[in-house]
């Protein structure tokens, strides 16, 4: 049987906190815009803009800034 090496620990815990953190961003940023439609559907168009812009944000960064370049980098 062979141990697990400290290298190969501190890969697979920094792909999976990366994962974490790519999943959490780009679930905030569905629901952030979910929530820009909301408040454009009630009339708020300055807080809804404001909203679609911070989910877009967030969503740019969750799937392609830590999904694609720091998850998807470490299998290419």
């Amino acid at each position: 049987m062979t141990s697990i090496g400290p290298e190969l620990l501190v890969e697979s815990l920094s792909l999976i906190l990366y994962t974490l953190v790519a999943g959490a961003l780009t679930v905030g940023g569905v629901l952030v815009e979910q929530a820009s439609l909301q408040h454009l559907g009630s009339g708020e168009a300055m807080i809804a803009v404001w909203l679609a812009v911070l989910g877009g944000v967030m969503l740019y960064a969750g799937a392609y800034g830590v999904g694609y370049q720091k998850v998807l980098s470490q299998y290419v």
